[in-house]
């Protein structure tokens, strides 16, 4: 460790994240949040409404995205009609987009929400962001079309870190394309441009069962469910409020069996059935888990691959950010422990640029 790291104060290491925050929303498209993020950080060094909102909280690991949770509160009481000055400024909304340099006019009316209505927002910073990033599904459907590829079986799909549960519905969406599409058309989740490079399998995919679990599971169905989930979706990003909105008419009308509860409990509740494929599904959602907690997913992982028979499968996939960067998306099957990279995807899922197969 550097020696100006060792002497960085937690103020200073917050400032730090909040700035490498700011230049990854830039990097995945969202130049408002960029640009509040940046300010933010300085408003933190000045000792000013964003440090009295993080007070006690500049500890948190850098893989709890601190910044997220903050802007996510703040997004909340705009959506909910309790930040008015904000939301003009919020497209998601009904604000229009700050066009003054460094969004001036967008961070003063954030700047105000903090200082406003910091009680509102402070127990936003005590949960990790419940994304349920849609567009993830582009990888999952892909990693599914590989699966029954293999067998074509039934599946039943579970997933860890499932927040609402959205994406146990992927089968329901439709990707389109020139090289390769998938599903109805009429879809109200049309995920555009999402896959790249190679193409997966022309197979037919059947979900008849889906298992999702969650430590702070969301009811979709909600009126609070739907605002946590829209609230950490960046306000400038309209295809991703797009897709999270025709995900939520779509988890209105097919039914999930959603259980609050941990990875381990989820994983090691799961019984491999005759004549289908068992998936394990979670994306970006390690980060969340500390080393134990890691460990135990990954046992139980290996406990299902063992007692999988080809009249039994069972199948592990995942999309996950990785050490040497970029999110590949993972595939495991049983018998046989095959393990496959498919392609790398952004972290919000699209563009997947799948390996062509050989």
């Amino acid at each position: 460790m550097a020696h100006s790291e060792l002497n960085r104060s937690p103020t200073e290491s917050t400032a730090l994240l909040l700035r490498l925050q700011s230049a990854a929303c830039r990097e995945i498209g969202s130049p408002l949040y960029g640009d509040l993020l940046a300010r933010a950080a300085d408003d933190l060094l000045a000792g000013g409404p964003v440090a009295e909102v993080l007070a006690g909280h500049l500890h948190t690991r850098p893989a709890g995205v601190l910044a997220l949770r903050m802007l996510g509160g703040a997004h909340a009481l705009a959506l909910s009609g309790r930040a008015p000055e904000l939301a003009a400024w919020y497209p998601s909304a009904g604000g229009i987009i700050d066009t003054a340099p460094g969004s001036l006019h967008a961070w003063a009316a954030l700047k105000q929400t903090l200082a406003e209505q910091r009680d509102a927002i402070r127990p936003w910073l005590d949960w990790p962001p419940q994304t349920n990033e849609v567009g993830r599904a582009a990888a999952l459907i892909g990693g599914l079309l590989n699966v029954t590829a293999q067998a074509g079986l039934p599946i039943r799909l579970v997933e860890v870190g499932a927040s609402a549960g959205l994406n146990l519905r992927a089968d329901l969406f439709c990707v389109p394309g020139d090289t390769s599409s998938y599903g109805d058309p009429d879809s109200p989740v049309v995920l555009s441009h999402a896959w790249q490079g190679g193409v997966p399998p022309d197979a037919r995919v059947e979900v008849i069962e889906r298992i999702g679990g969650d430590l702070a599971a969301i009811d979709p169905a909600s009126a609070d469910g739907r605002l946590t989930l829209t609230a950490y979706v960046w306000p400038d990003q309209r295809d991703r409020l797009a897709r999270l909105r025709g995900a939520l008419a779509v988890a209105e009308r097919v039914p999930a069996d959603l259980r609050t509860e941990s990875a381990t409990r989820t994983v090691t509740s799961i019984e491999l059935l005759p004549g289908t494929w068992t998936v394990l599904w979670h994306s970006i959602f390690r980060q969340y888990l500390d080393e134990a907690q890691r460990a135990e997913l990954a046992g139980g992982v290996a406990a299902l691959g063992q007692a999988a028979t080809t009249k039994a499968r069972f199948a592990y996939l995942y999309l996950e950010q990785s050490r040497s960067g970029g999110c590949p998306v993972v595939l495991t099957t049983w018998p046989g422990g095959r393990r496959q990279v498919l392609g790398t995807a952004s972290p919000h899922g699209i563009p997947v640029h799948w390996n062509v197969r050989s």
